[in-house]
Formats: C-alpha cells, structure tokens, sequence
C-alpha cells in the first residue's frame, strides 16, 4: 500500500476513536484521509459492523470506493462498495459503503439507529452541503440518545476544527495530519471581461499547454461552458483528448476523465466544481481555472431555485489549486488578479442559508422534530426560509397546522426527491400515470437528460429512445419510483391527465398564461411575471406550467415547462379556479368587478351588479384617508389648530377616521361629497363648550368699522390674518385682536391692490399714511385720503358718495 501522510497520524486516530465516539480529521488534499482512514478501522475492535464513508458527490463516490479497494486487492463490490442514485456496486460481504449524502439521510430517516453501522465518515465537511449539515445534526441525535457506540468522524481539508469539535462535544479531539508538500506555482492571468468566459478559457488553456508539460484541467462554471469551450479547443487542438467532468457524464465517461489516458496521451479535463475535492486525477499536474462557481439558490419570493454564478470563494480556488500538486510540482493559471484575489469570499455560504428548507423541514418532522432549535447545528436554519418552507409542507398536506408530519406526508417523505415532486409523482400514480409522473421528476433533477429544450414533453420523448446506458440507468431509477409511489396510493380512475397537469398539480403557482401574441410575457398563478425565448415551441402555447426558471423573482427566463391546451385547463384545473368579486379605484370611483381566476390569472370579467358594501365602503374610507388633505376643509382645522382643539387635530382624525368619516361615505362609490358633508360631520365630533371656544377664540369673519365682514385666514402665512380696503378702518385707532393675538391687517386700496401689511394700525396711521396718501390721491382721486383717518367715519363710498350720505 501506498504511504501516505495520513498513514502518520492513523495510530493516534485509531486511539481516540478507541475511547471516544467523536474526532475531527483536518488533512490538506493528497494527504490520503478519503482512501485510508476507512480501511484502517475495519480491523478494529469496536468496528463490528458497517463503515459509512460520506461523498458530496456520486462522481467522487465512485472514485472513493474504487480507489480504495484498489489499494486493499479487490474489485468493487467485494468488502468496498458504493451507493448512488443512477450506481451501485455493494454484496453480502461489504464492509466499507461509500455513499452521497442524500442516501445516507434517507437512511438515516428510515433507520434511526442506524442498525448495522460501527462509524460515519464525514468527508469534505467544510462544503457545508443541506444533506450533510442535517446528517450531522440528525446522527448527534442519534448518538446521544440511541447509539452511544456510534462514531462519528468529521474529515476535511479546509475545515474549521474548534467549531466541529464544539459541536461534537466537548471532549472531541482534533486531529491534523501533514499533505504532501509538493511545490505550487500561481500564474496571475488577470480577468478579460471584454471576452466570453468560454473564449478566455480557451486562450488560458492553450497558453498553460505551450509553456508547461502534463494534464490539464480547467475549472468552468457549467456544463455550457464546458462544452462551448471543448468546441473550441477541438478546433485548435484536433489530436488531443478534450475530456468533459461533470455529473452529467456517464460513470464509464467520468472513470475515461479521471484515468490516465490509455495511450499515454496528454490531454485536458474540463471540469465543474466537482473536481474540486475528494477526487485525484492522475496525470494532472496544470490547472487553469476560471475563478468562477455556479450553484443553485432558493428565491424566497419567486418560490424557485435558481442557479446563479458568482465568484469562486478563496478556500475553493486553493482546493482547485491544489489539484495541480496532488502528485508532484504543479501550476495553477487564475484568469483574476492578484490583488483582486483577497476580496472574494474566504468561504462559500453553507447550503443552510441559501436553499430551499421545505425538504430540510419535511425530515425533521420526519424525525419527530418540531423545534429545530433542539438539534445541534454548526448553522442553525433561518426563520423565515423555514417558515416559508412549512407553509408550502402544508398546502401539500404534508404537514398539520402544528408542523407535525400527517400521514399523507408520511408518504410524501417516502420517496427520494423534493416534497412538491413527491407530491406529484404520487398525483401521477392516483391517475395511472405514476411512470409518467416519475421520469417527469427526475427529468427535473438531472439538468441536461434527454437534452437542453425548454419543453420537457420534448426531452422526455428524446430520454425515452436514448439507449445510452445513463439513459437506461435514469429510466431504471425512475421507473422504480413509479412502483414505490403505486404502492402508496390508490389508483382513482383509469384515464392518465397530460403531463402538464401532472406537473401543475405539484406546483399550482407556476401555471401561467400568455401576455402577448409573441409569447415572450407570461404571468404566472402566483402573480409573478416571467419570460420565454419567443422562439421556444412553448412559446405557441396559450398557456404552461413553468417547471424551472432562472433569474431573480421579477422577470424570470422561463427554461423549463410543458404547455398546456385551454381545454386541458377546463377540465382538469376547476378546483383551483374561483370566482372573486374584486374592487379597483379607477376614475377616482369604485368600481366592482365579479372575475373568474386562476390565482392571479383572470379568466374572465365583467360588472358586478352586488358588490360587497362593506368591502365598497373600507376601499373607499381607505382611499379617503390617503386624500385627507385635500378633503378636509383646512379652514375649520385651521380654526381648531388655532385654539388647540384636540378633537380636530389630523392625526387624530386619521386615526378615527373609522367614526367620524365612514358614516359620510355610506352609499357612495366616489369622494365627490356635497358641500358642508364633511364640515357637519366635524362639528359633529365637538361637544358645546369646544364649540363656543372655536366661535369665541376663532371666529370665522372680521367685521370692520364700515360694516363689511371678511374672512380671517388661520392657514397662511402670518395668520390669523385679514384682507381688508384701508377705507372700512378709518375711524379705528385700536389694532383688532384676536385672543392674544394682533390680527394681521393686509390693507388694500379700492382696486383690491396691496397697499400694507401691519400688526400696529395706530402706528401705521401716524406713520406710513402720509406715504401712502400721496400715493394713493392719484391713483385714487374719487376717493378719500384723510390726514387723520382715525378720526373720520368709516365708509367704502366715494368722496361725492360719502358727502352725500
């Protein structure tokens, strides 16, 4: 057997894993802790049965178990086997079983004694997937109160010790073992955003290819950039094997990728992130990576996981790095910056804070957990993505109204896929359509089966004449799905619903209908407007259910879904359609509508002759109390703001606008209020004292000397104040008040012009006057300009006039 550095630090390991029932491992890559930690347990005392090797990734899954039971001298399926969903090579006689971490959570759910297993290996635990930081959670559980024999090892390169440990319990080790110390040179290619990242990969790697010697491989984001890139190199380099790394590739494929080449060729490996870790591939000693990562997202508001690209964190390109020095000297191109490199993220978010919680909460209530703040987390959930999760569990009856599991969930949990799909597969298999119904979910899970359309009734044909053997391994699985979700249910009635129908009963919500004649614009139930590629065959269709969508919640690019014929809606969507009377404030009116929708899709409209006057009159309070300002006569509430009137204060009419206003509105459709409505129904708020106060301290009229009455202003600027001709005063030597408060006088001449504003008329009289007469006598000469105005009788008349009388 190969030493490696793990081999130095086994005997410690070994020790612990003796007195304890927790450790963490932290080795660098090449250091050996995938392949060797679990052979050397299958000796040990304590180790009676099974050993657990957890794999992020059925690619290195495979790889794992091959790898090691390469080194102990036998073929996979003997004492080394593993289990994925699409691969499984295990006996009677198999002790180490490699396996993802999505199987082993389902069986850990079925079994939560996990009867039959000595040790649980936790390999690439920093990767912070949902499986993996809900097995943990789930297996603590199970050793504390079930299985105190159980072990459990936390294994990874870049890892943070003190917090596993912590979280494993106090007197959990941390063990460290040394990597192979190979050298590594980084190559700063800088970042070429005028390029498609396919283009400037291409040049990266052909560069990496002139000036060093040995494999390549390329980290790209995805698997269209993979393959846009390999139809670019196998332009520029006809003879060399351009392999493609990805789980879309076949097993056999994936093993071709990983192997030496068989005739001693150099060649290049483009990859996703799943060549990051747990994986050595031989002959590898160049690395060009794109800096960049892809990974799916949870949109809250959307209610869908989208994929989205971002930069690749710092301990992931050291991962990638590294795979260049696995063996022996290696170089690694970056296409960014150095100095650019410290502002990307050191780690990437743990799945725990970015996905989709319904499948997360559907276990624990599996479990019997109603609390997840029971459970040891490294990251607890967050509150509101699993709240949302529960309220979607429960639409599907999933859950009760407790976040207990019914019985129908129980059902739903059963099989191995999200909740929604489980729901639909068990739709399917109710209407003899369970085949169908499951090779649609898995359809939905492995992105590129049966090809890339937008119509999954297309890829779904293509997928069922595909004779490859993933293609018959994925029909395989599924229809294994089929007879389990069979058996679960009853069959209802012997006429299978369209495929879109299957796929709209799971998500009720994504049924959307076409905005425009292109096809382009489609709004969905759940009131979220998406788009389609107008040449798209989907989008002829009047209407579909979206099965997938990227992008953020406001315009979608729709990139999975089944049309749906408008007959097909009538016959089979009834139960979700209703009729709603609906409101709208159009035309500063009311107006009732009685509508046939679908969600938030309106079938048909018209008038609604009875609408609900209750509704009518809180729709038309509502928008009273947005115009307020402009409703309310500010004269009066000027007046009550003068002498603080509590009763009329604006804040406290909005806030019992219940009261004083709704009685006006009854009947009504608009805010047209005839005149003294609203003024009655605020006088109506005031009690006989308040009212004598407002007439008393604020009165609405100034009565001058010369009889003429005019309105005071409480409002504008300077009030109260009064707008008055200069005439009406003469004969008044006092300045009016009002309370405590000289009255603004504006005077004017007989024209109605300003002439001036003053609080003092004795003092203007005795001053300005004289100015003003000069003025004034011949611009105005009919009339009188007194010397001494306070001496003379008031009059608006002329001089002849005046004599006159």
């Amino acid at each position: 057997m190969t030493d490696l550095p793990i081999h130095k630090i086994l005997p410690d390991l070994l020790n612990v894993l003796r007195s304890r029932n927790s450790a963490v491992l932290i080795a660098p890559p090449g250091a050996g802790k995938t392949t060797a930690v679990a052979p050397a347990l299958l000796d040990e005392e304590w180790c009676t049965g099974n050993i657990i090797l957890l794999s992020p990734r059925r690619v290195a899954a495979r790889a794992a178990a091959e790898r090691i039971a390469q080194m102990l001298g036998e073929k996979v399926g003997e004492r080394v086997g593993y289990l994925t969903r699409l691969d499984t090579k295990r006996s009677a006689q198999t002790r180490i079983l490699v396996m993802t971490e999505a199987i082993f959570l389902a069986q850990l759910l079925e079994d939560q004694e996990l009867s039959g297993v000595s040790v649980v290996l936790f390999d690439e635990a920093h990767e912070r997937h949902l499986d993996s930081d809900l097995s943990l959670a789930l297996a603590l559980e199970s050793q504390q109160i079930l299985r105190e024999d159980l072990r459990l090892l936390v294994m990874s390169a870049t890892i943070d010790g003190t917090r596993f440990a912590s979280l494993l319990g106090e007197d959990a080790p941390v063990l460290e073992s040394e990597g192979k110390a190979w050298p590594l040179t980084i190559k700063w290619l800088g970042s070429r955003p005028e390029l498609r990242i396919e283009d400037a990969m291409t040049s990266a790697i052909l560069q990496a290819w002139r000036e060093e010697e040995g494999d390549i491989l390329a980290f790209l984001p995805g698997v269209r950039e993979i393959e846009r890139t390999r139809e670019r190199l196998e332009a520029k380099l006809p003879h060399v094997p351009i392999l493609p790394l990805h789980g879309q590739v076949e097993p056999a494929a994936q093993r071709v990728a990983i192997r030496h080449d068989s005739e001693g060729r150099r060649r290049i490996v483009l990859a996703t992130s799943i060549a990051e870790t747990s994986i050595t591939l031989e002959g590898v000693s160049v690395v060009v990576d794109s800096g960049l990562s892809r990974g799916a997202e949870f949109d809250l508001a959307a209610g869908l996981t989208h994929l989205v690209t971002t930069r690749a964190s710092q301990a992931s390109t050291a991962q990638r790095a590294g795979r260049a020095a696995r063996t022996g000297p290696g170089v690694a191109y970056r296409l960014w910056e150095e100095g650019a490199h410290a502002g990307r993220p050191p780690f990437a978010s743990p799945e725990i804070l970015t996905q989709d919680l319904a499948p997360l909460s559907l276990s624990l209530a599996q479990w019997g957990v109603v609390d997840p703040a029971s459970l040891q987390w490294i990251d607890a959930p967050p509150a509101n993505a699993l709240s949302a999760a529960r309220q979607r569990l429960q639409a599907l009856d999933a859950l009760d109204e407790h976040g207990a599991i019914t019985d129908w969930g129980r059902k739903v949990a059963s099989l191995p896929m999200e909740p929604w799909q489980s729901a639909m597969l068990l739709f399917g298999a109710r209407y003899g359509a369970a085949r169908d119904a499951a090779r649609l979910a898995l359809l939905l899970q492995e992105r590129g089966l049966g090809g890339r359309e937008e119509d999954l009734a297309q890829r779904l044909s293509r997928w069922n004449s595909d004779r490859s053997g993933k293609a018959e391994a994925s029909r395989k699985l599924a229809d294994g799905w089929a007879r389990r979700a069979q058996k679960l249910v009853s069959q209802a009635v012997d006429t299978p619903p369209p495929l879109g129908i299957i796929l709209a009963h799971a998500l009720p919500e994504n049924i959307a209908r076409r905005r425009d004649a292109s096809g382009e614009n489609w709004l969905s139930s759940g009131g979220r407007g998406y788009f389609c590629d107008p040449a798209s065959p989907l989008a002829s269709s009047e209407w579909m259910v979206i099965g997938d969508a990227q992008g953020q919640a406001r315009g979608s690019r729709i990139t999975a879904g089944l049309p749906l014929s408008v007959a097909e809606v009538e016959q089979w969507l009834g139960d979700l359609m209703e009729r709603r009377s609906t409101l709208r404030w159009a035309n500063d009116r009311v107006e009732a509508r009685l509508e046939r929708r679908l969600g938030a899709i309106t079938l048909a409209s018209g008038p609604d002759p009875e609408p609900d006057s209750a509704a009518v009159e809180a729709l038309l309070l509502e928008k009273a109390i947005s115009r307020l300002d402009s409703l309310l006569p500010n004269e009066l509430l000027a007046r009550a703001r003068f002498v603080r009137i509590e009763a009329l204060a604006v804040e406290k009419l909005v806030a019992e606008a219940e009261e004083w206003l709704a009685p006006a509105l009854l009947g009504r459709r608009d805010l047209k209020l005839p005149k003294g409505v609203l003024v009655d129904s605020l006088m109506a708020r005031l009690d006989w004292d308040s009212r004598q106060k407002l007439d008393r301290e604020a009165p609405r009229d100034f009565a001058t000397p010369a009889g003429s009455h005019h309105r005071i202003d409480y409002a504008g600027d300077g009030a109260p104040s009064v707008e008055v001709r200069v005439q009406a005063l003469f004969g008044l030597d006092s300045h009016p008040m009002i309370g405590r408060t000289p009255l603004l006088l504006n005077l004017t001449s007989p024209a109605g012009r300003p002439i001036q504003a003053t609080r003092d008329l004795p003092g203007f009289w005795r001053g300005s006057w004289r100015d003003v007469c000069k003025d004034m006598k011949g611009r105005y000469p009919r009339h009188r300009w007194p010397e001494e105005p306070w001496t003379e009788r008031p009059s608006l008349k002329t001089k002849k006039a005046f004599d006159r009388s």
